[in-house]
């Protein structure tokens, strides 16, 4: 019936059924019942349609006139809603134009308002932690508290404590901040330990100090021992620098009991620190390290000495008791293997030998200048023998220089010079004051001599006969006096066994002994003996 039904649409609507009309269901059931009908009820169906479309239409007209105010109505509605409808799809248009920029936004609504409910998240975390993270933010002043009030102990923790920490969270940038503090912090520190080994530290300080600087770790061994010293080298130094420099006497003495004291107190300290270098000590030094410390003491030793020396050469009133000082001094040290009296005992000798000189080049200065106004006119002898004094005493001058003032002034100043050299007198500088003494006394024989010649031609027969007498006195009682007060500060049996050798040995080198014929060359000829007899009584006198 369906086929039936689309065949008869066909002939109707050969173009094909309208769209409209395609689901019309009404259609359907007029075809049907078109199919139902005969012929002669097709032929009137027409007629019938006609009539009652004309009857549908008329009707139509009847109701818009009779309503027409409702179609109107409907019209204008229908009107605005078609124009209404235009603006909400132009609208729409744009609604969908701008949906994709309302996605971006709304995304990017999403992401910060993600953003802040995490920080929101983090804040409530925060303050629940405020207290936990106030003492973490605080850590760097309370490191710097710790340091200014000396807590070192509480510093190295912490500085620990922040390393550790540091390694494990070293993301964060506050932490990272907080260990680039705390480091500059423990470089404070640093200093200030270092500062602290630059006072007058005690042992048990010090130790304390060194044990700080290990903690830390900041130098190696060698490098802890080369800073130690430093810092003990500059306190050491500061404290030798403040000694008053204007009484030669006062600094040197001064200097000598802070060098004893202070230098002695380093080495304590340097050994109870550093236990591994006491092989330095037992004469098995194989360290490297060790050898610092080593230079370090030899270098101090020798700035003691060139101050010893260059005290001593501006002049020491009491050179015996410096020297018993200095010998005690070097005696201290052998206790800590650093004994060197040896090393003092030429700076003595050296300079008791160049004051001596110097002594008796003042006083062979004053008899050439007593010689020079000296006058032999009306000289009076006093009739003593020749080499004989008042008491008997082989070490008073004889009596017989008493005639003649510039040689008593002469030996008055030589004996000056000895009474100085009594007091502290090395067996060392025994060659060095013979020498000078027979290099003062060819000096007077030449300046006697220079006296004759420039003289001699205005000389009266008693004032040849003074001259005579006074060389006579100088070359049989000063020269031989001389001689014995040589021998009586250096007696020739201490230096020959000494040396190891006899007397003899002494006589044939010149050692202590005067040579009268150099002394005598330039007044032999006027002299009454022979030299020879002077040389046998000299000779004779000193082995006695």
């Amino acid at each position: 019936m369906e086929y039936d039904n689309e065949k008869v649409l066909k002939l109707i609507y050969p173009e094909g059924v309208p769209g409209s009309l395609q689901e019309n269901t009404e259609l359907m059931e007029y075809l049907t019942k078109l199919g139902s009908y005969k012929a002669d009820q097709l032929r009137k169906e027409e007629n019938r349609l006609v009539e009652e479309n004309k009857t549908v239409v008329e009707q139509t007209q009847d109701l818009a006139i009779t309503n027409y105010k409702t179609f109107i109505l409907t019209a204008e509605c229908s009107r605005e809603i078609f124009r209404e409808f235009r603006e909400t799809e132009q609208k729409l248009d744009g609604l969908i134009e701008k949906l994709p920029k309302f996605s971006t936004v709304c995304e990017d609504f999403i992401k910060k308002s993600g953003a802040i409910n995490a920080s929101r998240q983090v804040n409530s975390v925060t303050m629940k932690r405020h207290s936990d993270l106030i003492d973490i933010l605080e850590l760097p002043q309370l490191m710097d508290t710790c340091i200014r009030a000396g807590k070192y102990e509480e510093a190295l923790e912490l500085a620990s404590y922040v390393q550790r920490m540091g390694v494990k969270h070293n993301h964060i940038p506050v932490i990272k901040s907080i260990v680039t503090a705390i480091e500059d912090s423990w470089h404070t520190m640093l200093s200030q330990l270092l500062a602290q080994l630059r006072t007058d530290l005690q042992l048990p300080k010090c130790l304390q100090v060194i044990g700080y600087l290990r903690r830390m770790q900041a130098f190696s061994t060698a490098e802890l021992k080369l800073k130690f010293l430093q810092a003990r080298d500059s306190w050491f130094t500061g404290i030798l620098a403040g000694i008053p420099q204007n009484d030669a006497q006062q600094h040197l003495t001064k200097t000598i009991e802070l060098t004893r004291i202070h230098l002695f107190n380093i080495i304590t300290q340097y050994r109870a620190i550093f236990t591994e270098d006491d092989t330095l000590y037992n004469g098995s030094d194989s360290r490297d390290s060790s050898k610092i410390f080593h230079g370090w003491l030899h270098e101090k030793i020798e700035e003691f000495l060139r101050t010893l020396e260059d005290d001593l050469s501006r002049g020491v009133n009491s050179v015996d008791t410096v020297l018993g000082q200095c010998m005690y001094f070097g005696l201290s040290f052998s206790r800590v293997g650093a004994d060197f009296r040896g090393l003092m005992a030429p700076i003595f000798v050296r300079t008791i030998g160049q004051h001596f000189q110097n002594s008796v080049n003042g006083v062979t200065r004053q008899f050439e200048q007593d010689i020079e106004s000296y006058t032999l006119i009306n000289k009076i002898s006093t009739g003593l023998n020749r080499g004989k004094n008042s008491t008997g005493d082989n070490l008073s001058p004889p009596d017989s220089l008493l005639d003649f003032h510039p040689l008593a002034t002469y030996c008055n100043g030589l004996l000056g010079s000895f009474n100085e050299l009594r007091l502290c007198a090395p067996l060392g500088v025994a060659d060095t004051v013979a020498r000078a003494i027979q290099a003062s006394l060819e000096r007077v024989s030449k300046t006697i001599f220079a006296f004759y010649r420039q003289e001699q031609q205005a000389f009266s027969q008693a004032e040849r006969d003074n001259f005579i007498r006074l060389c006579s006195c100088f070359a049989y009682d000063l020269i031989p006096y001389i001689q014995r007060c040589i021998h009586c500060i250096f007696p020739p049996h201490t230096i020959a066994q000494h040396l190891g050798v006899n007397v003899q040995a002494l006589q044939k080198a010149s050692l202590t002994f005067l040579a009268p014929t150099d002394i005598l060359k330039p007044l032999q000829h006027l002299l009454p003996d022979r030299v020879d007899a002077i040389i046998m009584q000299a000779g004779v006198e000193a082995v006695n």
